[in-house]
């Protein structure tokens, strides 16, 4: 697996439109809460999740990123849905749509971060009626999904 990948591939082609592979994970504490974490990058909120390194499966992307976003361990229960048409525009100008594999996650080690951390600012659980500035449609897509389909 060739770590930093994507920074790799933007040294090549700058901010140029890409197509970038993600995997997000779902979990919803004993409320039935969503956790999400608050983004350096951008300064709002998504699924515990990111980018695919070269190699990488889906699913191991999600267990990795979950641990760096949020401090949790977790393990796959189930994978949930492929979401295709996510667009996001970075503060640096970097342009890519996002391949997102949504992963239903359960947690079996770590701890919740309690500070912050070059990728994340603050983490939070939330109610599906009730959610923060979210980082794109996508996302709001991915959690309207999980809201039907994970919450009873």
């Amino acid at each position: 697996m060739e770590e930093n990948y994507i920074k790799m591939i933007r040294s090549m082609v700058g901010n140029t439109p890409i197509i970038l592979n993600t995997a997000a994970g779902i979990l919803l504490n004993d409320d039935k809460k969503v956790l999400l974490h608050l983004r350096t990058d951008t300064n709002n909120w998504s699924l515990p999740g990111g980018y695919l390194e070269y190699g990488e499966t889906f699913a191991a992307a999600c267990v990795r990123e979950y641990k760096e976003d949020s401090g949790l361990e977790v393990k796959i229960i189930r994978p949930l849905k492929m979401f295709d048409r996510g667009f996001v525009e970075y503060p640096n100008g970097d342009k890519a749509q996002t391949i997102s594999q949504l992963f239903l996650v359960q947690p079996v080690g770590g701890n919740l971060l309690s500070k912050p951390t070059d990728e994340t600012l603050a983490l939070g659980y939330f109610n599906f009626n009730n959610l923060p500035p979210l980082l794109n449609k996508q996302t709001e897509e991915m959690l309207f999904y999980a809201e039907q389909t994970c919450r009873s």
